[in-house]
Parts: structure tokens; sequence; C-alpha cells
């Protein structure tokens, strides 16, 4: 079985969004299957923001990264789920991201001799628009995340109730599969 971590995207906490109904869908669907499951809401925890190559290349960060390292570190599948804005990810999620992902923690090195520190995880996203392969193959696969997988959710606010209820149908059977 596989240990799961769900990070949850969307960084408006003042009410439950459509990204929540996945990631609990997704997480019922793992549950059941017999996987652990463990949550962190990226809009509940510091995320500061790096204004600089030096900070990034720091490896000094706040307790809430910390945390977020060692439970993607734990993990063998890691899903994200956010919503699109202004044509990608909300600013916040590629603010985490970037603290997340620093060097000596996800890669070591450059060139040919990079170790890939995350190797031996997969990714799932589940996002708004297939316009996030920039993230897909850079950041994500440059760590180490094999194979990272995507699951359009588009049009939320159009779609109705058949449309919502599949696409909670298919995070539930994508948490049963650890996918």
């Amino acid at each position: 079985m596989s240990h799961i971590l769900i990070l949850q995207g969307h960084p408006d906490t003042s009410e439950q969004h459509f990204c929540h109904a996945l990631a609990d869908a997704y997480a019922a669907g793992a549950l059941k299957a017999g996987h652990t499951v463990e949550r962190l809401e990226i809009a509940r925890i510091e995320v500061p923001r790096l204004q600089s190559q030096k900070e990034q290349e720091s490896s000094a960060v706040v307790p809430d990264i910390a945390n977020a390292q060692t439970l993607l570190k734990a993990a063998d599948h890691v899903e994200l789920v956010f919503p699109l804005w202004m044509g990608g990810m909300p600013s916040l999620v590629a603010s985490f991201l970037e603290q997340v992902l620093r060097p000596g923690y996800a890669y070591d090195g450059t060139g040919p001799a990079m170790k890939k520190l995350l190797r031996g995880r997969s990714m799932r996203l589940v996002y708004g628009s297939h316009s996030l392969k920039a993230w897909k193959v850079g950041a994500l696969g440059f760590v180490g995340f094999r194979p990272i997988r995507a699951s359009l959710v588009g049009n939320v606010a159009e779609a109705d109730v058949s449309a919502h209820t599949n696409w909670l149908k298919e995070m539930e059977a994508l948490g049963a599969g650890a996918r």
C-alpha cells in the first residue's frame, strides 16, 4: 500500500471549493483501498515568497515549509490540487513549490551529475487546464517525480451536476489506485 500526501492548493480559505471536493474524493478512494493519506492545505501555512537566488539556495526554511518537506519525503505518491487562475497555477502554489523544492532537499548538484532527491515518488496534478506543462516537465520532473500524471477538471463553474459527479468518481477511483 502507498503513503499518499494530498496538497490542497486552493488559496481561498473562506469557504470550500470544488478543489476541496476533488481532494476529498481522492482521499476517500485511497483510504477505502487501504492506502494511508496525509493532507496539507497550502493556504493555511506560512509560505514566504522567495525574492533572490541567494534565498532560493539557502537551506533555511520556515517551520511550516520544513514540515511540508518532511511530509513530502515520507510520501510514495503526491496529489496536488489547485484551481486555474489567470491561465496558470495560483502564485501561492508556485511559491510553495519554490520553497519546498530547494537545492539540498529536492536536488543536489547540477548538470549530468545532479542527484534528483525526490526520485521514487509519483505525482498527480489536478487542475483546470492543459497549460501547466512547464511545471510538469520542469520543476517537478527536475527533482525526480516520475511518473507525473494530470487530470483536467475544466470549466467547473459552468459544468452541470453530472460533470461534477463524474469528476468526483474519477478522483475516488484514482485515489484507490494511488495514481
